[in-house]
């Protein structure tokens, strides 16, 4: 390589150094805010200061620091997987779902219970690449690999 290309690569890396000190923008933009109490925000991509992708970050209620998980649809935002940041409407749809599932899972429960079913059963591991599971053998466990 010829020397200017070295010299171009330093002067690239003292442009850089010097930038670093130049004041950024710190506070962003306050896109919303979810059923725990996170805090949204965004910087935008401003193709002009070189900035092509846009910033995006939360910040937790206090007292709760990142303990809670974050709902799907402000992870996906986060995450740079869709543009516009999710709606009310489509939060509180989530959630009307999700208190559903929670619902006929407890309804499935308590009938599998009612009608003589017990807790799920361990399953048996061994030196075998595969579970054994007594059930599906009869339920003997004497008898699980005769032929019949």
């Amino acid at each position: 390589m010829a020397n200017g290309e070295y010299r171009h690569v330093w002067r690239i890396v003292f442009r850089n150094f010097i930038n670093s000190f130049k004041p950024r923008q710190i506070r962003g933009n306050h896109i919303g805010k979810d059923y725990i109490g996170n805090m949204y925000y965004e910087i935008p991509a401003n193709s002009s200061m070189g900035k092509r992708k846009a910033s995006r970050w939360y910040d937790p209620p206090k007292g709760l620091d990142f303990q809670d998980p974050i709902p799907a649809e402000w992870e996906s935002w986060l995450r740079m997987r869709r543009v516009e940041p999710p709606t009310q409407e489509e939060i509180e749809k989530n959630l009307a779902v999700a208190e559903l599932k929670k619902i006929n899972a407890a309804k499935l429960e308590q009938q599998r219970l009612a009608e003589g079913g017990s807790l799920p059963a361990a399953v048996e591991r061994g030196a075998q690449s595969f579970p054994k599971y007594p059930e599906y053998h009869g339920g003997d466990p004497e008898n699980k690999y005769k032929n019949t």
